[in-house]
């Protein structure tokens, strides 16, 4: 038998129990129908998480700012790491329709005419932000996100391209990269660099170069399948190791020259000893491919770049504080 409502408990009526319809739905929406505004493979292939193992030019470009505006640098961080680059990850993966591994994604779902929409809405926002810190800001945007879709779109398609597609890559994303993150976290916004600041924008394009052909050493199979030969299909998966040896020697010797001009000696001291890491699981996973090429693997690529990812954060984030720390 059901208890009558009476208003001297503390018992709720029935009717107050009940949700009651928003005034607002369509400004205020509710967590479900945020949650049902996107398919789980958009979501899935805008790989957010992707954004991490890029962060690294970030921190470097904000280490070397002497006046630095947080709420820009901030605004940078947001249009860069949660616009640009996932909307970039979801266009090349609405090209591309890999079946296959990808990079941050084991089993990939495959991609709808949503995710294409939600790039360009993405890319369309970041540049409208971008305004608000300067137009060459917004310029620069601009040409990444073109550079961006070039590489993917099948009607140029430069990723097939094994060193065009190579050097547009390590390019955009570390040179331009350092350089959009500079110029917009700087108080006042620098429109001319100096001689060093373009010796680190050379060594952010060398640690992604140092990298990058990792990131396609399980897929060359699946590459070739799509009309694509990368850089480490033309170096082969031992070929690649020795590349990217080279490279990222080379990258952290132009580094050690941007720091020593700069007068960053322990600040460059502090960065390479965190790095010691990645040396020592490279050096590891290299000797296991040379025993077994299938250890070139899924598996192991993301471990990689995890490590380097961590270990670079860190490092760039204490030679800023350190920075700071002396002004």
């Amino acid at each position: 038998m059901p208890i009558p409502y009476s208003p001297f408990t503390f018992d709720l009526p029935p009717y107050a129990l009940q949700p009651k319809p928003s005034a607002f739905p369509q400004f205020f929406p509710t967590n479900s129908y945020l949650h049902s505004m996107l398919k789980k493979s958009t979501i899935q292939l805008l790989r957010f998480h992707f954004s991490f193992f890029l962060m690294p030019v970030y921190w470097f470009a904000l280490s070397q700012i002497v006046y630095k505006s947080w709420p820009r640098a901030i605004l940078v961080f947001v249009i860069l790491h949660l616009l640009v680059y996932p909307a970039s990850n979801g266009y090349n993966s609405y090209m591309d329709r890999d079946e296959g591994s990808i990079g941050g994604l084991k089993k990939p779902l495959q991609p709808t005419k949503e995710l294409f929409y939600t790039t360009v809405v993405m890319d369309i926002i970041a540049i409208f932000l971008g305004l608000l810190i300067s137009v060459y800001f917004a310029v620069g945007l601009l040409s990444f996100i073109l550079a961006s879709r070039a590489y993917s779109y099948r009607g140029i398609r430069l990723k097939k391209y094994p060193i065009l597609g190579y050097l547009t890559v390590i390019f955009f994303q570390g040179a331009i990269s350092f350089l959009l993150v500079y110029h917009g976290s700087s108080v006042p916004a620098p429109f001319h660099l100096p001689k060093d600041i373009i010796l680190a924008m050379v060594a952010s394009s060398l640690l992604i170069g140092g990298f990058y052909p990792l990131t396609q050493i399980y897929q060359h199979e699946e590459d070739l399948k799509d009309g694509v030969k990368t850089i480490s299909y033309l170096l082969g998966i031992k070929g690649t190791f020795i590349y990217v040896a080279i490279v990222y020697t080379i990258a952290m010797m132009v580094l050690g020259l941007y720091f020593f001009v700069s007068f960053e000696i322990k600040e460059f001291l502090l960065l390479a000893t965190i790095m010691l890491p990645v040396v020592v699981f490279f050096l590891g996973w290299a000797t296991s491919v040379w025993k077994d090429k299938a250890k070139a693997d899924f598996l192991h690529t993301m471990r990689m770049n995890l490590i380097a990812s961590i270990c670079s954060n860190i490092g760039f984030i204490a030679v800023m504080l350190l920075n700071d720390l002396q002004k």
